[in-house]
This record gives structure tokens, C-alpha cells and sequence, in this order.
């Protein structure tokens, strides 16, 4: 029989044994005529194996800690992770229709300078914020009706028009209404598009720079599909397949139910028997949907959100703004300025509001350029810098004049953005029984289709252009909050549909099972449901921005640069 041979452990082996707390090693055989190469072997496995472990284990709490950390609201995350792990968290999103984002961030602890044009970014994202109002509050309540609205009675009845009116909510005054008034957003939308999209060519363009106004012209013509299309080609993939777990179907009868949908109705999509027959289905949706040549109202509507019919008009508007600033750019400044007012009545005059509010945009940022608006001191074309006059620092008396005419052109440009709000109010149901609208509801010419739009289109180009002469409209479009919501603002138009119907619905079913519908209680639940929801829908925007928002810019800039000669 073979005798057990002991084996003192070596002093550093020793250390490693309590320091990685190794088992006991076991009975070693007698051959030790290798200068115990066994045992060192034996030692080194169960240290790289407990290597592997914690290595696995710390990488497995990383993973983890990051999973945990990006279900976060992204305003959160400066609580949670170092600075190195939130190099990204200051990028800026794309445009709630397109345009590219500047500003400040909304998520982190550190101060960012904000750009000249932040506040429109800000803009963007109150109004994002308020389609989403009313697209949700539109299947509770009747919303379009202005205050003391009184219906024209039906056309083939002899009754007299009603001389009282039932609908004086004060939800329905001009100003208050704006908070869920739709309509009157997409305008602002568009305008703010236009300004977007057009500024930086101006400012190539009146420097007289062919070369860069060439290379960023073709980079905005190039990724603009991918800034408006991949976003929401992926949000409704997600709708397709939540369709297919079964994820709509709790309240598709639900809906319908006239107790507690009590104006509009939205439909669930429809869902098909196999999940390969839903995804085509989906791809020919997606087809219809990226189809930009109907001028039919609402054309680019898909049931996979019914709210993204506005994502074809602003495509086809960007590619015809394009074309206006590449045939303008060589023009004189006051004749591009004339040109661009002609081609404005030309398309107002053929109906095509949403392109009246494009070139509107591009307007405003041609005389913010004027006016040195964005603080940028351009020489004029044939001076150097040695016969620039030098700084002459102003007196007192001048600094106080300034002053004083600054802050007086502020006070006439917020007071005149007023009158510019009231116009952005006009009712989507007949101005003209409206009382404070009658008037103005008889200057809307015949040939203009959409009535209710005039005024509202008037009010948006109207406020864009006082709220970039006004420092207190841009001071509150630059609060961090509504900065925040700015960058979420595309996000926020495609998520809210969505999150609606998976879960917004359910909730709101939960709200009315808790304070039932009759009389006040209604009104309870809506407000129970919306306490939840719209949190709901910001946190899932949040996601969704960080998760394929930013990716998609990115990615487009990136395909750019590989395709690029």
C-alpha cells in the first residue's frame, strides 16, 4: 500500500489560500519525484477558476447596475452612475418633426451652455407635451368645441339656431384650451422645422460659402429620411409585436364602450392569426406609410398609430424647403427674402397650409440672421480684420438707452405674442359660433379647406416670430424642465400613442372601476387615469429616446460618413 506523503504549503501559496479562501487541498499521491509540479498545477485551476468567477460575478452586477440604470429616467441618472458612465447623456435628440435639437440637457447634474436657439427646442417639446393632452383627453371629452359654442342646427331642419349654449367649461377659454389643442401644435411644429432646417444653410449662404453650403445641404437631404422614418418604422415594429403577445387585447372591446369613450374612438390594430402574417401586414403598412406623393388629408396615417400622418407632410416639406434654399442661396438677401414671400402666397393660395408654415420658418430665421440674433458678428463680404474699426466701449448713458430700448422691444414683442396665443386658440368646431371668433371666422377665405387651420396657422408663424424677439418667452422655454421635454419631444409623438393603448387604457379602466362614470366621478377617473399615464408615457419617451432616438441620428451620420467620397 502507498503511504500519504504531507506537503507544506509554500509561504505565498499560503497567503493566496486565505486571501481567495480555497478549500482545503486534498490528499496529494505519493510521486512528488517532479518537484510537486501536481500540486502548483492543482493550485493554479482553482485560482484561475476563482478568477473566472469573480470576474464573471463583477461583470454580471455591471450588466445589471446598467439594466437597472437605463429603465431610469435619464434626469435620474446623475444619482446613480459616475461621471464616466454618462459621457452620452448630454447628446441632444432629433426634432419632434425633424429638425436637430441644441440646448440644454435634461439629464445630469452638471450645467450645459445653452445654445441661441434652445428655446426653441423647448418650444418643440411644450408642444409635443400637448398633442399628447389631446390625444388622450379627446376620447373623454368633446375638445374642439370653443366656449359658448352653439351648434348650427342640422341642414334639413326647420328648427331655429339654439340661443344658448351648453358648452362653457372653462376648459374651453381661449389661452387655457391651448393645453390640449393639437391642431394649433402641428403648426408650431412645422414652423419651428422650418427654422431649423434652414438655418445653418443661411448662414453658409450669406457668407457666401458654396463649398460648405454644398456639403451641409446634401448631409440634411441625405439623412433626413433616416431622422424622420427609422424612429417610427421601429416604434410601430414594436406595436406589431406586442400585438402578436397579446398585449392590446384586454381592451379592444373596451374601447368601444360608449360609457367610458365618450367622443373618439381608437381603434386597437388589428391583429392577425400568425405572427409571420402580422409582420407583413406591417410591411405594407410601412409602405403606404413612407408613400409622400398623396396630398390627401391624413394619408400617411397608419393603424399601427394613427397619430403619424404628420411624418410624411414634414418629409415632403423638408424636400421642397431644400429645394427652395438651394435655388435662393446665391440671390441677394433682400431678393431672397421677396422670392420666399412670393412662393409663401403661392402655396397658401393652393391650400398647402403646411408648407405656408415651412417657409414661414425659414423667413424668421432669415431675420433673426439679420438682425445678429444668434450673436454672431459676421464681417461683411470684402473686409479684413485690420480695417475693422476698433472696440469702442459705451458710455453710461448709452448702456441705459440700450438697455431701456432692449427691454421695451422685449415688453411690445411678448405683448403682441399674446394676440399671436388668442389666434393659436381658434376652435377646431366652426369659429364662426363661436362668440370673440364670428368675426374673424368671415375672413377665413372659401377656398382655404380646413377652416379651423387659418387662424391657427397665422397664430403659430405669428408666435415663433415674437417668441425669438421676446428674452422672457425664451427664458421659459429654456427652464430646465421644458428643456428636458425638448428633447424628448420626438420620443414623446411616438410613444404616446402606444403606451395609450397598452397601458394607458388598462389604467384608465381600473380609474373608473374604482369612481365609477356617472356625473362628477367621470371627470374623477379621467383624472385618476391621467395622474398615472402621463408619467407613464414621459418615462417611456425617456427610453425610447435614449434606446433608438439618438441611435438614429447617429447612425445616419455615421452611413453618411462611410458612403461619403
Amino acid at each position: 500500500m502507498g503511504r500519504s506523503v504531507s506537503f507544506k504549503m509554500p509561504p505565498i501559496e499560503e497567503e493566496k489560500h486565505r486571501a481567495l479562501l480555497i478549500d482545503e487541498l486534498p490528499p496529494l499521491k505519493a510521486d512528488v519525484d517532479s518537484e510537486n509540479g501536481g500540486t502548483w498545477g492543482d493550485v493554479d485551476i482553482r485560482l484561475g477558476k476563482i478568477q473566472w468567477a469573480a470576474t464573471t460575478r463583477s461583470y454580471s452586477h455591471f450588466v445589471l447596475r446598467r439594466t437597472a440604470l437605463f429603465f431610469l429616467p435619464s434626469f435620474t441618472h446623475h444619482r446613480f452612475s459616475p461621471a464616466r458612465d454618462r459621457r452620452g447623456d448630454h447628446n441632444s435628440n432629433g426634432n419632434s418633426g425633424g429638425g436637430s435639437n441644441g440646448g440644454g440637457g435634461g439629464s445630469g447634474s452638471g450645467t450645459k451652455t445653452l445654445s441661441p436657439t434652445a428655446y426653441l427646442d423647448g418650444m418643440r417639446g411644450v408642444a409635443a407635451f400637448f398633442v399628447f393632452f389631446c390625444h388622450y383627453f379627446y376620447t373623454s371629452f368633446f375638445i374642439a368645441e370653443g366656449y359658448n359654442w352653439l351648434p348650427p342646427p342640422p341642414p334639413d331642419s326647420d328648427a331655429p339656431p339654439p340661443t344658448t349654449s351648453t358648452w362653457t367649461s372653462l376648459w374651453r377659454l381661449p389661452f387655457v384650451r391651448l393645453l390640449y389643442s393639437g391642431p394649433s401644435m402641428v403648426c408650431v411644429f412645422f414652423v419651428i422645422s422650418g427654422y431649423a432646417l434652414s438655418l445653418r444653410p443661411l448662414q453658409l449662404a450669406r457668407k457666401r460659402n458654396p463649398e460648405a453650403f454644398a456639403r451641409t445641404t446634401s448631409s440634411l437631404v441625405f439623412r433626413r429620411f433616416f431622422r424622420l422614418y427609422l424612429p417610427p418604422i421601429i416604434s410601430t415594429l414594436g406595436v406589431a409585436l406586442l400585438l402578436r403577445m397579446g398585449a392590446y387585447e384586454s381592451t379592444r372591446e373596451w374601447v368601444k364602450d360608449r360609457t367610458y369613450t365618450k367622443n373618439i374612438i381608437e381603434y386597437h390594430p388589428v391583429r392577425l392569426e400568425s405572427l409571420s402574417a402580422q409582420l407583413r401586414h406591417w410591411g405594407h403598412e410601412m409602405w403606404a406609410f413612407i408613400h409622400i406623393w398623396s396630398w390627401a388629408n391624413h394619408a400617411g396615417s397608419t393603424q399601427y398609430d394613427v397619430h403619424l400622418w404628420t411624418i410624411p407632410l414634414e418629409f415632403r416639406c423638408s424636400m421642397v424647403l431644400f429645394l427652395v434654399l438651394i435655388g435662393t442661396a446665391r440671390l441677394r438677401e433682400n431678393i431672397r427674402l421677396a422670392v420666399v414671400g412670393l412662393l409663401a402666397w403661392f402655396v397658401l393660395r393652393n391650400d398647402r397650409w403646411e408648407m405656408l408654415l415651412f417657409l414661414a420658418g425659414m423667413t424668421i430665421a432669415e431675420l433673426d440672421l439679420r438682425r445678429n440674433a444668434h450673436g454672431e458678428h459676421e464681417s461683411s463680404r470684402g473686409t479684413n480684420a485690420a480695417s475693422l474699426p476698433t472696440l469702442q466701449l459705451p458710455l453710461d448713458g448709452e448702456k441705459e438707452t440700450s438697455s431701456r430700448r432692449r427691454s421695451t422691444s422685449d415688453s411690445f414683442w411678448t405683448l403682441v405674442s399674446v394676440f399671436a396665443l388668442y389666434l393659436l386658440s381658434c376652435p377646431d368646431a366652426g369659429p364662426w359660433n363661436v362668440p370673440g371668433w364670428r368675426y374673424l371666422g368671415t375672413l377665413i377665405p372659401e377656398w382655404f379647406s380646413e377652416k379651423y387651420r387659418f387662424w391657427q396657422v397665422v397664430g403659430a408663424c405669428l408666435f415663433v416670430f415674437c417668441a425669438a424677439r421676446s428674452r422672457g418667452w425664451q427664458r421659459v422655454f429654456e427652464l430646465p424642465a421644458i428643456q428636458y421635454l425638448g428633447h424628448l419631444s420626438y420620443a414623446i409623438y411616438l410613444m404616446h400613442g402606444p403606451v395609450t393603448h397598452v397601458l394607458g387604457y388598462p389604467v384608465q379602466r381600473w380609474a373608473f372601476g374604482i369612481t365609477g362614470t356617472e356625473g362628477p366621478a367621470f371627470k374623477r377617473a379621467v383624472a385618476l387615469a391621467a395622474a398615472i399615464n402621463i408619467p407613464l408615457v414621459v418615462w417611456a419617451a425617456d427610453i425610447f429616446w435614449r434606446a433608438v432616438d439618438i441611435p438614429s441620428v447617429r447612425f445616419a451620420k455615421w452611413l453618411e460618413s462611410k458612403l461619403s467620397a
